[in-house]
């Protein structure tokens, strides 16, 4: 397709939304195109998904009817930011994508892992993502995080216990393994400019091999 899709995933508090947001702007500077996007979210439908799916009132959603939102919102984003960026050769950096519906519906939930994934194929139409950072931490440390940062966006997930968030990490682990050609780990315990280093580096490394 021309361009470089990259995805960012990892348990709440993992910082990898901020590192996400040094890249985009390392590589606006570098003079590479690059387009950083959200999901749930990106494009208006999307968002008013995102609105739904996450609104702390919807506490009785049923969790397919979370998995199934969850891939109707990635199917527009997909179609209306992500391909075109990439038909234009860009770098596309998206905070969260097929990953984690397959870490907290598949397998925190309970869903399964290889239901979830049969239903996200058929949203994107088998595009996955050329790599993915997976950006890790103890939950117990991750919220702790999320706790200090007034101004993060608080939502249905922050209601979760703290052993559904460590299922969430033990759902990306079984990833790691399931697709270690494209899913690379980040301690994201270290220091935030360590973190970002090594983000950087791995990316440099993967245009590097193009």
């Amino acid at each position: 397709m021309g361009g470089l899709f990259i995805t960012v995933e990892g348990p709440e508090g993992a910082g990898k939304t901020t590192i996400m947001e040094k890249l985009r702007t390392y590589f606006a500077a570098s003079g590479v195109p690059v387009l950083a996007t959200r999901e749930p979210g990106g494009i208006e439908i999307a968002e008013k998904i995102r609105t739904i799916i996450l609104d702390k009132e919807h506490t009785m959603m049923d969790g397919r009817t979370e998995a199934l939102l969850y891939a109707a919102a990635r199917r527009q984003h997909l179609t209306e930011k992500i391909v075109p960026a990439l038909r234009r050769g860009e770098i596309v950096l998206c905070d969260r994508f097929i990953d984690s519906s397959l870490a907290y519906q598949g397998f925190a939930r309970g869903l399964g892992i290889d239901e979830v994934y049969a239903v996200n194929q058929f949203a994107v139409d088998n595009l996955m993502p050329d790599l993915t950072l997976y950006f890790d931490i103890e939950p117990d440390i991750g919220l702790k995080r999320i706790a200090k940062h007034a101004g993060r966006e608080k939502n249905r997930l922050d209601l979760e216990t703290i052993e559904f968030h460590r299922k969430v990490r033990e759902g990306y682990k079984l990833l790691l393994n399931r697709f270690p050609g494209r899913i690379v780990e980040i301690d994201a315990s270290q220091p935030m400019d360590n973190v970002y280093g090594t983000a950087k580096n791995i990316i440099e490394k993967h245009l590097s091999g193009m």
